[in-house]
């Protein structure tokens, strides 16, 4: 028997939990034929890899990203494939580009997800030849992808396109009939087409740019429960699933959209709401979300969390962060775009008042801890400040507020200041506690957004570095092949997509991973110019010693940190359609 490819000799994992053995696997066109304890035959075979002391694991799944936008223009995705994400979901958070114009699109990414505005509209405008989901996935098909694509349809993407975005975004609207029932059939021909499911959204620190609802919360948020409801409705019928962002600041909103997934007397609904995470501001939270994923499977639900399996730190420009939005004083900087004026603002003393009264409070459900004393400067024309906290430059200037010094740094040098911090996921217990929590899904890396304020493309990695690091100190929390299961079989098979496996007449996505490069350099930062985006630097965590090679469709894609030629020349991934 030929073979296009021979990966010889590596430890090999199918994906789904079996144990792990040495094999030798052979690849022909874009499948898996053989996976053999014997040597093959390689006599004229092309490419042989050699993966003695490696492991040989199915490509990982990334089930929440924001590369709706990217992904038109640089289609290999190049930052997660080369750390062997093989497989994107795109249109999370209510999110998508299916339906709505330009323009809208613009206002929905660029504040949310810290996508530049103008770069959303041209792209779009430039690109799109779509008019519904179906000639959506077939115009993704055409372009040369690097990883395979599942999709979601957006809420807040169907509802602005349905009513328009500024009474989308308006409390006291409702969609009329006509509006529902577009809505309702584009969330059935989206389906129809393949789509995974729906994305939606209840968080209200997520804001819209613009001019039209700038500083309003995303449509979605504004959907009453009727409306909820018949799109749930349809979701359940066809058996897809539902990912959303609740509200914690509204419990019975909350626990409405848990226990939307329980099937008493219904068909369940497969949800997953982002995110389990083990937050600095409300340590007991996180041992709530178990207990309530519990409940909700308990009432025959199929319920998860997103979980983040690494510590949750994020970086800024000046006061560039999404977790701002969050409190009132930090959205009304956010809500001016002019500098002067958001400068202005900043040094006026009725608003910093109102700011240091936000950071002082103690009570409430929050994501940030709101402590300037965990928060480490990195950059800053100042040199004299670099490396220490907001709270310590206030103690260092005469016992100021640690709100006062990061106003006070911010109005000097703006965005050329930049600072970190870890905002959850810091303790290591806990971390091993939400990996084996079976509701609880691994992979929250939002790629493709907030490109200079989070870096996680990498999670997947991470993740078997720290299951790897007990094994070998003799404490595990998992074994190795639990680990590569929850990257990849459980997600695509939750998902309902054809991924995430490595056995014979499975489809070759693969990569091959050098178990002595799973060291601490895997946290080390980079910078990355993204050239659709102006050269923005994206935020990046790489070690390219770690991945020896990415296979797609049997393609060799990526390898010792280079991309294959073939990598965004010639398609090498597919648009996956649930159930297929």
């Amino acid at each position: 028997m030929s073979y296009d490819t021979i990966i010889r000799g590596g430890r090999w994992f199918d994906g789904a939990g079996s144990p792990s053995a040495i094999r030798h696997l052979g690849l022909r066109r874009d499948r898996v034929v053989t996976v053999s304890a014997d040597p093959l035959d390689e006599a004229g075979c092309p490419n042989v890899v050699a993966a003695e002391g490696k492991w040989v694991l199915p490509g990982m799944l990334d089930i929440h990203t924001h590369y709706d936008v990217e992904v038109l223009k640089e289609p290999a995705l190049a930052e997660s494939v080369r750390h062997g994400m093989t497989t994107i979901v795109l249109g999370s958070c209510s999110l998508s580009t299916v339906h709505v114009e330009p323009t809208d699109a613009g206002d929905l990414f660029g504040r949310v997800e810290a996508i530049p505005r103008p770069h959303v509209i041209g792209t779009v405008e430039e690109v799109k030849s779509w008019n519904s989901a179906r000639e959506y996935a077939e115009a993704l098909e055409r372009l040369p992808l690097g990883p395979n694509l599942a999709a979601m349809i957006g809420h807040s993407d169907i509802r602005a396109a349905a009513m328009g975005l500024d009474r989308a975004t308006r409390k006291d609207v409702r969609p009329t009939r006509a509006e529902q029932a577009r809505m309702e059939a584009w969330l059935t021909e989206a389906l129809d087409a393949g789509f995974v499911g729906m994305s939606a959204q209840q968080l209200l620190f997520d804001k819209l740019d613009g001019e039209v609802a700038r500083s309003r919360t995303l449509p979605s948020t504004y959907a009453g429960w009727r409306e909820r409801r018949r799109l749930n409705a349809i979701l359940r019928r066809h058996g897809r699933l539902l990912q959303g962002g609740p509200d914690i600041k509204n419990p019975p909103r909350l626990a409405a959209m848990i226990f939307a997934s329980a099937g008493l007397l219904r068909k369940r609904l497969k949800t997953t709401l982002i995110s389990a995470a083990d937050l600095k501001a409300s340590p007991l939270i996180v041992y709530l979300m178990s207990g309530l994923a519990r409940a909700a499977n308990a009432l025959n639900g199929d319920f998860r969390w997103q979980h983040l399996p690494v510590p949750f730190e994020v970086y800024a420009d000046g006061i560039d962060l999404v977790i701002f939005e969050e409190f009132g004083s930090g959205a009304a900087a956010l809500h001016l775009a002019d500098q002067v004026e958001r400068n202005a603002l900043m040094r006026d003393e009725a608003y910093r008042r109102r700011f240091r009264k936000d950071y002082d409070a103690k009570f409430g459900i929050r994501v940030w801890h709101r402590d300037f004393f965990d928060a480490e400067i990195v950059a800053c024309p100042d040199e004299s400040v670099v490396g220490k906290t907001f709270g310590q430059v206030g103690v260092d200037r005469g016992g100021v507020h640690p709100v006062d010094a990061f106003l006070d740094l911010v109005v000097e040098h703006g965005t050329k200041m930049r600072w970190r911090t870890t905002i959850s996921n810091h303790r290591p217990e806990i971390l091993n506690r939400l990996s084996v929590d079976p509701g609880v899904q691994l992979g929250f890396s939002d790629a493709g957004a907030h490109l200079r304020n989070m870096a996680f493309y990498n999670f997947g990695l991470r993740f078997l570095r720290r299951v790897h690091r007990a094994e070998q100190a003799g404490k595990p929390f998992m074994t190795l092949e639990q680990a590569v299961h929850r990257l990849t079989g459980e997600l695509a098979d939750w998902y309902g997509v054809a991924a995430g496996h490595l056995r014979p007449g499975d489809r070759a996505d693969l990569v091959v991973v050098d178990p002595t490069g799973l060291d601490d350099s895997l946290d080390a930062y980079a910078e990355s110019p993204v050239a659709m985006y102006g050269n923005l630097a994206r935020m990046v965590n790489r070690n390219d010693r770690a991945v020896s090679a990415v296979f797609v469709g049997g393609q060799y894609v990526f390898g010792e940190g280079q991309p294959a030629e073939v990598l965004g020349v010639r398609r090498t991934g597919r648009f996956l359609r649930a159930g297929e």
